[in-house]
């Protein structure tokens, strides 16, 4: 996205927010179809809303942190219900890239519909592998998918719980 060089009281002349609803709308008018009262912004192709305002695009969920805090974010905003369309903010949180991966949704080439298992080649077995401090940890082999899958919940509950833990200080 673009520079991120405006000030929140810029921001709130040109849109208002709402909290609760997460939506913003145009103050003023700035072109034909962003017009005084008209919901501003839309959904992109990766469903994020973009608000273009001064001639450059924004994230809609990093606009209400400036506009709700006064301050841009300091890492990345999560929708900690995953749905990038919710901009409400209670459901946006400042959070370091690290915690936001973590609460990635399933990925759609996921072959067992399970996160940090794959298929072990060589030994005909189910390897669980967790990402730790930007660097894979290979939690074992596993004869079935469910004890990988077992394996590899129980590293990310504690390996998540500390980063949590870590991201409140």
């Amino acid at each position: 996205m673009a520079t991120e060089s405006l000030t929140q009281e810029r921001l709130m002349s040109l849109v208002s927010y709402d909290a609760e609803t997460g939506v913003f709308t145009n103050k003023v008018t700035r072109n034909p179809r962003a017009k005084v009262g008209a919901v501003a912004g839309y959904v992109n192709t990766l469903g994020y809303v973009v608000v273009q305002l001064l001639g450059r695009k924004y994230h809609a969920h990093r606009l209400a942190w400036l506009y709700t805090h006064g301050v841009w974010p300091a890492n990345q905003i999560d929708h900690i219900n995953r749905n990038p369309t919710d901009n409400k903010l209670c459901n946006l949180r400042d959070v370091t890239r690290e915690i936001n991966t973590q609460n990635a949704g399933l990925r759609v080439d996921s072959p067992y519909g399970m996160r940090g298992v794959t298929k072990h080649r060589c030994s005909n077995k189910y390897r669980a592998r967790i990402q730790a401090n930007k660097k894979a940890v290979l939690l074992g082999l596993f004869d079935t998918v469910q004890e990988a899958a077992a394996a590899y919940a129980a590293a990310a509950a504690k390996l998540h719980a500390k980063a949590l833990m870590i991201g409140a200080q």
